[in-house]
């Protein structure tokens, strides 16, 4: 049994450094798996076959087969089916209001890297522990992702991988962008349950993992360095969403009017010699 948890957690291991090498990117941890609480002393296991827990688990399962005849849910199950932040920035950009890059707001890009990241290890020793298996596999049927069924043989059920990263990253942009709190949840929760229309987890296992997440959430907030990452992140969302007073004004004024009259950002009358950004038609304006 040993030797089986480890080969599991090495296997593991090998696709994250593997997955990491691929996105080039330097991935650095809040805290270790170590440092992290212990799913193992504070959730119990998934439930017993023969228990209620498991009834549900498989009405559930049926429900998930159900939604896959809604085309839209359907594909955006699939879309989810691919893991990792890229998916999360995509699929979470409308919720968000905003997107989301390396490039364009790497502040708030890195604290959603490294924060996830963080979180996803609370979920490494249960995994490789209980191996439960999947939906799919106990049915012997296949999921709406069928490029995935060979990895997800290997990898255990519980708790779900996938709703832990949707379910932290959701907690992560909440705290961003707390204006858009609902929809980012709403969004988030839709992600982990999207993998019972998948069929590649049950009920119990996205159960499981939006707690863990909430415990891991809760774990970032006694690092110094990603409570200073996080203020970062807020400031560079801040700037790049309030509008200046001036700006306010400067649109107001413009609203009456007429002939495409422009303004400063200071709200002042502009002419042709003036040089630089400037309000005309509801619209900043870049004059050289």
């Amino acid at each position: 049994m040993k030797r089986s948890i480890l080969a599991v957690f090495l296997l593991c291991t090998t696709m994250a450094v593997q997955a990491q090498e691929q996105e080039q990117e330097t991935v650095n941890a809040y805290f270790t798996t170590s440092e992290m609480p212990d799913m193992m002393k504070f959730l119990p296991g998934p439930p017993d076959s023969t228990s209620v827990a498991f009834m549900n688990d498989v009405a559930r399962y049926y429900w998930g087969k159900e939604m896959r005849k809604d085309p839209e849910r359907a594909a955006e199950a699939t879309r989810d089916a691919v893991y990792g932040l890229p998916t999360i920035l995509a699929e979470f950009e409308e919720a968000f209001g905003m997107k989301i890059s390396a490039e364009e707001t790497p502040e708030i890009y890195k604290v959603l890297l490294e924060g996830t990241a963080t979180c996803d290890s609370i979920c490494t020793i249960p995994k490789a522990t209980y191996m439960r298996r999947r939906p799919f596999m106990v049915f012997n049927e296949a999921t709406l992702y069928p490029e995935d069924e060979p990895a997800l043989r290997k990898n255990g059920s519980y708790p779900s991988g996938h709703t832990l990263l949707g379910w932290s990253a959701a907690l992560l942009m909440s705290e961003i962008n707390p204006d858009h709190a609902t929809e980012i949840l709403a969004r988030g929760y839709r992600y982990g349950e999207n993998r019972l229309v998948v069929g590649a987890h049950w009920q119990s296992d996205t159960d499981a993992a939006r707690l863990a997440a909430s415990a891991a959430y809760a774990r970032l907030h006694t690092s110094e360095r990603f409570l200073e990452q996080m203020k970062k992140a807020r400031a560079e969302y801040k700037a790049l969403t309030e509008v200046p007073t001036a700006v306010r004004s400067a649109k107001i004024v413009s609203m009456n009017a007429s002939d495409g009259a422009a303004y400063t950002l200071q709200g002042t009358p502009a002419d042709d010699n003036t040089h630089g950004v400037v309000i005309k038609n509801h619209q900043k304006v870049l004059r050289k």
